[in-house]
């Protein structure tokens, strides 16, 4: 349509300019970038010649050009420099468009949280200024990033109101892809019936605009549903369906998933001789990605273990987690490479099944521990050939040994969960109800405790009913008034085990009986034991920060904190970082490997499943205010103790991983040797006193375990509001060493 030229007398209007804009776009979406670039520069030279006020829109469409490139820095350079001169202009439409194509450069990185962040801004500014499609588009990218991170209540929340906005505007085809996420959503949190309700009507729309790629999609979601409800039929004529609409639109990935998905319902129908075949072939494919590959060799291991043959399903499962292993040692950043497991776990979940049925408990230890490590210690294992570095049964007893300690090494699958207690001399394992009962009742008792109700004198008994599903098999291992460092796994991470309530000989918190801690992984925790602490009593203190975000408020009490911990550290051994000066370029730059004590007064997020998305929240600085998991890990650090004394201020909203578990595992990461991180939203009032508490005990000698549990013992036997467990409960000291 833009093709014929303009009238001369428009040679030099900002029509012109619109017209190149339009016209290098086009050239960029079909791959035609060297003529794109070059309309560009014409748009530019235009703009910057008659038309200033329109170098914004060059500049965010040279952008995007650098982004279709696959160019992300060039793209990313842009969109800040559309972003100035938005702001600059007072022009709201191309300040949201700069805003969310940061976002969506930040979705690329996989750095979500940062994504959001972005999202946020251009959802506020796109609804302010009325345009509806840009922030419908908004609000299912921010879906996508809460999705990325685990938190499904929300992405679900945000899928729903971009789909209807989607809808209510006519754009059906945008409406189905959020529709289908809506479905998966569902189903990863085992909502079967809405997944079904979601896909079918994403199915139907997706029918009348005949749009294949998302028929299939949704076929297949369907026949993955119908199998976990055992309606093989139904999965049998979805996956038929879905296979003919693959072919006719010559969809060779989409084949494959037709594919594996048979070789499930082979197997269902115990037909293993077609899933060996089917299966096979997904294996053998040359389009089969990596995902789908281990996926594969794990279904054809569990067909052999059926078929009665378990050395054919040990070779297949091994199979399936070198595929992972070498997949993920092959993604070249830290950061891929950490978040790389998180879709593989249920094989290592079938695989831990499979040994310990077959009687080979300390083999199932090894690869759960191989699941654990590789998703929290990546780096660890870069250089080591992966059974040379897994903690085989002695290296764990000796592990207990050197730190004095019983390990209770926690696995939580959907069939079976276990929990292996490793003392200096025997390793024992005991079988565990499945993850869906024990996760159901530690949701319920944290939020109990994080409501601020009396879980100890009330007629709630989650508390009793988890230590002895929990702690109860293993009692006997452990002696009394002894050291316990517990592994969790899943939903256990948001649990205090201080907390649990012992029975008898009378009631009483567990935290009375053990010096409890916390711990990520086996190998994290044994390459931890080797290093150097910090001889200097020194300390970095940050905190008191200037508000940068509503969603993070000022902490009344963090003056009153600071003040109590500078009498621990006369004026020359601390630093302090206060207010503006609180920044995450100040930390970064202030060789924080000098210190033996950190403390952070302000908020945390927290992310397990992608640990280098956790951050501290500290001042502004531009559009900045968090210091990154992913930056953290990046300056060592030989540090006794690491407090971040605050957490997200979101309240009881359960994240994925809560605690500030990626917190703790950057800066174990980095070479602290133990980090403290709070569970859920701390109170402003009591931490001040528990702090100080904690901080005298340190100046007295007594190691960080020792003193926060002091400092905790002292709020529980008090006679104040501040002996229930919301007020220390949500402190979790993590340990490295």
């Amino acid at each position: 349509m833009l093709g014929p030229d303009l009238p001369h007398s428009l040679d030099a209007s900002d029509a012109a300019i619109w017209r190149k804009l339009a016209q290098g776009m086009a050239k960029a979406f079909s791959q035609q970038f060297g003529a794109s670039e070059r309309l560009l520069t014409e748009a530019e030279a235009l703009a910057k010649a008659k038309h200033p006020e329109l170098l914004g829109e060059v500049t965010l469409r040279e952008g995007t050009l650098a982004f279709l490139r696959a160019d992300p820095n060039a793209a990313n350079s842009a969109y800040h420099r559309a972003l100035q001169i938005s702001r600059e202009q007072r022009d709201p439409f191309l300040e949201a468009a700069a805003l969310g194509s940061l976002g969506l450069i930040a979705t690329t990185e996989e750095h979500y949280d940062e994504s959001l962040d972005w999202n946020r801004a251009a959802l506020q500014l796109s609804q302010s200024t009325g345009a509806q499609i840009s922030a419908a588009r908004i609000l299912g990218n921010m879906g996508w990033s809460y999705f990325e991170l685990g938190d499904y209540e929300m992405a679900l929340s945000l899928f729903e109101r971009a789909a209807a906005a989607f809808g209510q505007a006519g754009l059906i085809g945008a409406q189905v892809d959020w529709l289908t996420n809506i479905g998966v959503t569902d189903y990863y949190v085992h909502d079967f019936l809405k997944a079904e309700n979601q896909t079918q009507k994403a199915l139907g729309l997706a029918r009348d605009l005949d749009e294949k790629v998302s028929i299939v999609e949704c076929l297949n979601n369907l026949s993955n549903l119908a199998l976990d409800r055992g309606q093989i039929d139904l999965a049998e004529q979805y996956e038929h369906d879905a296979e003919v609409v693959s072919r006719s639109a010559n969809d060779s990935s989409r084949v494959v998933t037709s594919l594996l998905i048979a070789g499930k319902i082979a197997a269902a129908r115990k037909q293993y001789p077609r899933a060996e075949a089917l299966l096979g072939t997904v294996i053998r494919g040359q389009a089969t990605g990596t995902a789908t590959r281990w996926e594969a060799e794990a279904r054809l291991a569990k067909v052999f273990d059926d078929e009665g043959n378990p050395a054919k399903a040990e070779r297949e499962y091994r199979r399936s987690v070198e595929t992972i292993e070498a997949a993920r040692q092959s993604v070249g950043q830290d950061e891929l490479r950490l978040t790389f497991l998180s879709s593989a776990v249920e094989f290592y979940d079938d695989y831990v099944d499979f040994l310990i049925a077959h009687g080979r408990a300390d083999a199932a230890l090894q690869v759960a521990e191989l699941s654990r490590a590789a998703t929290l210690a990546a780096g660890l294992l870069q250089t080591h050939g992966r059974n040379s570095v897994l903690p085989t049964p002695l290296t764990a007893m000796h592990l207990a040994r050197h730190l004095h300690s019983t390990l209770l090494f926690y696995w939580l699958g959907e069939n079976h969960s276990y929990l292996w207690a490793i003392t200096r001399t025997k390793i024992e394992i005991f079988q565990l109800p499945p993850s869906g009962d024990i996760e159901l009742l530690v949701k319920s008792y944290r939020m109990a405790q994080a409501e601020g109700r009396d879980v100890f004198t009330s007629s709630d008994a989650d508390g009793q009913k988890l230590y002895q599903l929990l702690v109860t098999p293993a009692q006997k291992l452990i002696p009394a008034n002894s050291r316990v460092i517990i592994l969790p796994d899943a939903g256990l991470y948001s649990l205090n085990f201080e907390t649990l309530i012992v029975p008898s000989p009378q009631r009483h918190f567990w935290i009375e009986d053990a010096t409890i801690s916390t711990a990520n992984s086996l190998t994290l925790l044994g390459a931890a034991a080797s290093r150097s602490v910090h001889d200097e009593k020194n300390l970095l203190l940050l905190g008191d920060t200037v508000q940068a975000s509503s969603e993070f408020p000022a902490l009344r009490q963090a003056p009153q904190e600071i003040s109590l911990l500078e009498k621990y550290f006369p004026e020359s051994q601390r630093t302090e970082l206060v207010k503006e000066k609180a920044t995450p370029t100040a930390y970064l730059s202030s060789n924080p490997d000098r210190y033996a004590y950190l403390h952070f007064v302000t908020h945390g997020t927290a992310s397990r499943t992608r640990p280098l998305e956790s951050s501290v929240v500290l001042s502004p600085e531009g559009d900045s205010y968090k210091l990154y998991a992913r930056d953290i890990v990046k300056h060592k650090l030989n540090a006794q103790l690491v407090t971040i004394s605050a957490c997200n201020g979101s309240g009881t909203r359960a994240y994925s991983g809560e605690g500030l578990v990626g917190l703790s595992w950057a800066f174990l990461r980095a070479g602290a040797h133990n980090v403290i991180g709070a569970l859920w939203e701390v109170s402003d009032a009591s931490t001040p006193q528990l702090m100080d508490t904690l901080y005298g005990g340190l100046s007295r000698g007594q190691d960080p375990a020792t003193a926060l549990r002091n400092a905790k013992l002292s709020l529980l036997h008090s006679d104040s509001p501040y002996k229930k467990p919301y007020y220390w409960a949500p402190f979790q000291l993590y340990t490295g060493s």
